[in-house]
């Protein structure tokens, strides 16, 4: 598995992010509420003419379940429930949760938990090297749910120095409640904290694509 080139797909709310070995930097590709599965393969397979690729890792925002989609995202077009990622690439495809494939790219070891603060609210969990993709956006939190607050719709609403304290505030929650060593913070919206929560440190979305290779060594 060693020597695979993997392209490496991020699928996000505002942005697809391809990256292939031997390619300095990722390439952004717009996707936004009418992005389809099959508009996503057929925009990334024009996109890749002429790169040599051996197998692809898709990161899918929303729950992922034995490597498939399991339901609709909440900020894309339909028809990835159910769809051939295989056959429409014509190789190997691997689906993870962006928040876990950005999480595998982040872990140094122990009990980490990754918090990816975008479009809406990722989350994953890393116990001992064993990948836990976790859906804690939508659970319960004040008067709506944890992505109400610190998802891009909770930072136009309240501002950035509310959103930052209630940034503050989930992470201590969160971090308590799976007994993380580790917190990693990571998505679009990261860069807009003055300062990090406690014992939390800086991700990379460019760790996503480190995390895009890993999942086929492990």
């Amino acid at each position: 598995m060693n020597s695979m080139k993997i392209l490496v797909i991020d699928v996000g709310g505002t942005h697809i992010k391809v990256h292939c070995p031997g390619h300095k930097k990722p390439i952004k590709i717009p996707s936004g509420p009418r992005l389809t599965a099959r508009k996503m393969v057929a925009d990334v397979k024009k996109l890749a003419v002429g790169w040599k690729y051996s197998a692809v890792s898709i990161g899918y925002p929303g729950p992922v379940v034995h490597g498939r989609p399991v339901s609709e995202p909440y900020h894309l077009g339909g028809g990835w429930v159910g769809f051939d990622f295989a056959r429409a690439f014509g190789h190997h495809v691997m689906v993870i949760n962006d928040a876990a494939m950005q999480a595998l790219g982040s872990y140094q070891g122990g009990r980490m938990l990754f918090l990816g603060l975008g479009t809406g609210l990722g989350s994953a969990l890393i116990v001992d090297g064993v990948v836990e993709p976790m859906e804690l956006a939508h659970l319960p939190y004040r008067k709506m749910t944890f992505e109400d607050y610190v998802g891009l719709a909770g930072l136009k609403r309240v501002g950035k120095k509310k959103w930052r304290r209630y940034v503050a505030d989930v992470v201590k929650r969160l971090k308590l409640a799976v007994q993380a060593d580790d917190v990693v913070l990571g998505g679009g919206n990261v860069g807009l904290l003055k300062t990090l929560p406690a014992k939390a440190r800086l991700g990379d979305n460019s760790k996503a694509f480190v995390g895009g290779i890993r999942m086929w060594k492990h």
